[in-house]
């Protein structure tokens, strides 16, 4: 792929655009000690870019409580979980933007390429309203009509189809390997943050080194 196909951006959220993963965190934590599942940075990490309920039941299985639970009592448990969350999203503001991520969205809209948001978060559009971010995307991919989480491609699959592009022509911005995998298998160009992203075709240390003329002199 050449820079110069690129026609168009997908973005993931958390710790992309904003660090809401640290609300997620916090929710989710408050979730695992009603359950009674101890809390660990593994077990966090292993949340990073997956559905609710596919969390909820990654946080029963490390506590052995797979089996505790009927399916409504489960979706009640992740409705609490979520009610939580929206609480601490609600104190967002711009200022809660990664460095470097309005710069770049600005730099995008000003050459024309299409933005689109693939976020697994149900919460998205509420996210972006508080970040004041909304006018820049054209499309939300709903996680509701998603057959499939990350690291399956359906996702990325349906970011392409917002813009009206073919795989080749579009870019994903990631920070977790589950999120780099998706897009990889989308047939689209991952970008990634973070240094242990191996299988990311371009990579950034941090949001802020991000800049079209950067990936164009990866890509290069």
């Amino acid at each position: 792929m050449k820079f110069e196909d690129l026609k168009g951006f997908a973005f993931d959220l958390d710790g992309v655009i904003a660090d809401t993963a640290r609300f997620h965190g916090q929710a989710w934590h408050q979730l695992a000690d009603k359950v009674g599942t101890e809390w660990t940075p593994e077990l966090a990490d292993a949340l990073k870019g997956v559905s609710r309920m596919d969390s909820l039941e990654l946080i029963l299985k490390a506590g052995g409580h797979e089996n505790d639970y009927t399916q409504e009592e489960k979706e009640a448990l992740a409705t609490e979980k979520n009610d939580n969350y929206i609480k601490l999203v609600e104190t967002l503001t711009p200022a809660d933007i990664l460095p470097g991520m309005k710069d770049f969205l600005d730099e995008l809209k000003a050459n024309g390429y299409h933005i689109v948001l693939a976020s697994a978060s149900k919460n998205a559009p509420k996210v972006l309203k508080y970040l004041q971010l909304t006018d820049y995307f054209e499309g939300i991919v709903n996680p509701a009509n998603l057959s499939h989480g990350k690291p399956d491609p359906e996702i990325y699959q349906e970011a392409a189809k917002l813009m009206d592009l073919p795989a080749d022509q579009v870019a994903g911005l990631e920070d977790a390997q589950a999120g780099i995998e998706s897009i990889n298998r989308a047939g689209e160009l991952s970008i990634g943050f973070g240094a242990d992203l191996q299988d990311a075709d371009v990579k950034f240390d941090k949001t802020g080194d991000v800049s079209l003329a950067a990936i164009k002199a990866q890509m290069n």
